[in-house]
């Protein structure tokens, strides 16, 4: 498993191998105020102790009003740089470099009037969300927000950003012309918000400063996708974290002998396409799979967070060719809502404390 455990950078932030841990929101830790806890600070240094490549910290939400959930990290303010600072310090003292996701809820926010490129409305988890058209001021507004979040992710030591542009939040609804209905330069050029927003931060921060995105592949199709990973790549993008868009208004598709998740095929076109580093994730178990992916398919990262979920110590236990665990798949993820009842995570530390006894009666 050569290539997954080999050195790479993206610009002058050096990776120790190709595993990245992505954005996952635990729900059980935060406040309403947005403020990191010193869970969130523990829950990074035990990623980065257990030898991942590179951590991308979970949606963290540049408006108050934009939130996913009520007790969501927040980067809408500069007291909130503090606590951030604190996760940044803890993960580069472990040896691994940290990007912070920057996210806007869209209409799939919380509650009242939600934002959206266009006037629509659709159910999310049995709740109607009904989002109105936004002002140009508006978005400009917003805009400005990601801008402002990026420079505060700058001043907290992130080595970089990650734009949330998928999973049916605002800038996917933006790039996906099923929801994106606008008349005017912002529905002609749907790519026009986030490119905007690229630019805004390239002129604020650093020029050694990473700005990547993670994109819907299929937005709503595979031709969609490939074509707003090259627009991004002529705007600057550093890299490209291909996932799921907008789920209900996307089309995905691979072909049938295809072996792994229709967004693992969707990275590996984008990959033919671009030159910058791309990713791919979802349902990447075990170390062989993720080998398999990226000698099949070309990509440069490989994106393990179940796994890691169940074990902080996946990439160590990977290279050294132990049980690195397994995620059993429960229909709400349990570690999201209460790490301490996820039962793979029960299960691998039964097992480790097995085997500790073993050893010691010999």
């Amino acid at each position: 498993m050569k290539k997954l455990f080999d050195p790479w950078q993206i610009k002058t932030v050096k990776i120790k191998n190709r595993i990245c841990f992505p954005p996952v929101v635990c729900y059980a830790w935060g406040t309403e105020d947005g403020y990191v806890t010193q869970e969130n600070v523990e829950h990074y240094r035990k990623v980065a102790k257990g030898q991942t490549g590179l951590i991308i910290q979970e949606a963290t939400c540049v408006d108050r009003n934009g939130k996913l959930a009520a007790n969501q990290l927040g980067i809408w303010e500069d007291g909130q740089i503090k606590g951030l600072s604190e996760i940044a310090d803890a993960v580069h003292k472990e040896g691994c470099p940290i990007f912070i996701q920057i996210h806007h809820a869209g209409v799939s926010g919380l509650d009242g009037e939600l934002a959206c490129p266009s006037d629509y409305s659709f159910y999310k988890d049995g709740v109607k969300k009904a989002g109105k058209e936004m002002t140009i001021e508006e978005i400009h507004k917003v805009q400005q927000e990601f801008t402002d979040a990026a420079v505060r992710a700058w001043k907290a030591g992130y080595d970089g950003v990650e734009l949330h542009g998928c999973h049916q939040y605002l800038m996917c609804e933006f790039f996906n012309r099923w929801v994106n209905r606008r008349q005017d330069a912002y529905g002609e050029h749907r790519e026009r918000f986030a490119v905007e927003i690229l630019r805004a931060i390239k002129e604020k921060v650093p020029e050694d400063f990473v700005v990547g995105i993670r994109l819907g592949g299929f937005e709503p199709r595979l031709e969609d996708g490939v074509r707003h990973a090259r627009v991004l790549e002529k705007e600057g993008i550093d890299f490209i974290d291909v996932s799921y868009g907008f789920s209900g208004e996307d089309d995905p598709k691979a072909p049938a002998d295809f072996p792994y998740e229709k967004c693992i095929y969707a990275a590996a076109q984008i990959k033919r396409a671009v030159s910058v580093p791309v990713f791919a994730v979802n349902g990447i178990t075990d170390p062989e799979m993720a080998q398999d992916i990226l000698e099949r398919t070309d990509v440069d990262m490989i994106d393990i967070a179940r796994g890691i979920i169940v074990n902080h110590n996946w990439a160590r236990d990977a290279m050294e060719g132990r049980d690195t665990g397994k995620c059993l798949h429960c229909r709400r993820c349990l570690w999201c809502e209460n790490p301490d009842t996820c039962t793979g995570r029960k299960i691998l530390e039964k097992n480790l404390q097995r085997k500790k006894e073993f050893i010691d009666n010999l």
